[in-house]
């Protein structure tokens, strides 16, 4: 166990006049959460429209039902993935849409049949919330590759099985099944704890997948919001740890972080001098890169495993992969076990995200500093300010 204070990073406080903000009062008076067991509206930031920016408003909530649970959300995570989908850069979206996968709250009211949970929990939704539970995916816990009926159900952006829109957690509050809900260990702060719902699991599942652990040599490819915790938990996990990054401007952090070396990918020595050198090549990075030139950094049998999603397809020459008996491969996010385990893990060694906490009012800021690289390094939305 490693004894390390999980601590966030918290941004400066913002005014009314600093963030341009205007006027909710109307749509605060629209607000009706009404009796948990009565459908209500809630309110909650979405984007009206395709690239639009995200304004304050109301969406329904359903009803709670016999196995629900009634979350009240205190912080909510920023993820890439979020201004992908408001941007419909993955495919046409549901709006208005309220974005959100990352979520850390409180149970606020269960439903009349639930089990597990009760009134004051401390709870995580991430990336779905249902499944078909009988495909072979599901019954053998892997829900996030669910095959059955329409397959999974998105946090926001999908539609649940009634054929409704789902809404995320950009909220005040979140009507979840029982099942889809994950323990947050009182070890974890909620806010450095709302990022692992998604970023956290992300990089956490082929970690343990492809067994990182002692006398393993792990690269993580780019120190971003997945990056920064793939150092950490591979770290944790007993790897051996080096970043490859365009540049060498946060090897200050990514040593700090844990890792044992770092090198700057636009030097073409990084290439030669680590060929051969990993087990495993943990690519976190969106962005067109020459993964010939990666796998090349694989030992025999090694792995590279990619996490982020680029929007141009992937190419690469095929000795790449003959050349050693390398193998590409990738990750989605993580089964509602795994993630509990990793929540578990994270707060046993002390990990939490690095986070910039901000109000409401400056996710469009947030949106824009994202995409220019521009956060430390994952935002994180105060939920009470909205």
């Amino acid at each position: 166990m490693t004894n390390t204070t999980i601590t966030a990073h918290t941004a400066d406080t913002f005014t009314a006049a600093d963030t341009g903000s205007t006027d909710t009062a109307g749509t605060a008076a629209a607000e009706a959460p009404g009796s948990p067991d009565q459908p209500g509206r809630i309110a909650v930031y979405a984007a009206p429209a395709p690239k639009a920016p995200l304004e304050r408003t109301t969406v329904p909530r359903r009803a709670l039902g016999a196995h629900d649970i009634l979350i009240d959300v205190r912080y909510a995570g920023i993820c890439h993935s979020d201004i992908h989908q408001v941007d419909e850069d993955w495919g046409p979206g549901i709006f208005p849409m309220v974005p959100g996968h990352e979520i850390a709250g409180v149970v606020a009211a269960v439903g009349s049949a639930v089990s597990r949970w009760t009134v004051g929990d401390r709870v995580g939704v991430g990336c779905f919330v249902d499944s078909c539970r009988e495909c072979d995916n599901c019954l053998a816990g892997l829900q996030q590759y669910c095959t059955g009926g329409d397959g999974i159900v998105f946090t926001y952006n999908g539609r649940g099985r009634d054929g409704s829109p789902t809404y995320g957690g950009y909220a005040k509050q979140l009507v979840v099944d029982e099942q889809y809900a994950l323990r947050i260990p009182e070890a974890l702060p909620l806010d450095v704890a709302a990022p692992l719902l998604c970023a956290g699991i992300t990089v956490y599942s082929p970690l343990s997948h492809w067994g990182a652990g002692p006398g393993r040599k792990v690269a993580v490819v780019g120190l971003g919001g997945l990056g920064h915790l793939g150092v950490r938990l591979a770290r944790a996990k007993g790897a051996e740890v080096t970043v490859l990054s365009q540049s060498l401007r946060k090897r200050e952090d990514g040593l700090r972080l844990g890792a044992h070396d770092y090198r700057a990918t636009s030097d073409p020595a990084t290439f030669t001098e680590l060929a051969g050198r990993f087990d495993l090549v943990l690519n976190t990075v969106s962005a067109d890169l020459d993964l010939s030139a990666y796998l090349g950094l694989l030992r025999t049998d090694g792995t590279l495993v990619q996490v982020g999603a680029p929007a141009k397809p992937i190419s690469l020459g095929a000795h790449s992969l003959l050349l050693g008996r390398r193998s590409l491969s990738g990750s989605m996010i993580g089964s509602l076990a795994e993630t509990q385990e990793m929540l578990d893990f994270c707060a046993e060694h002390g990990i939490g995200a690095e986070i910039e906490l901000i109000p409401a009012e400056r996710i469009n800021e947030a949106y824009r500093r994202v995409l220019a690289s521009d956060v430390h390094y994952r935002f994180v939305i105060d939920t009470a300010t909205i």
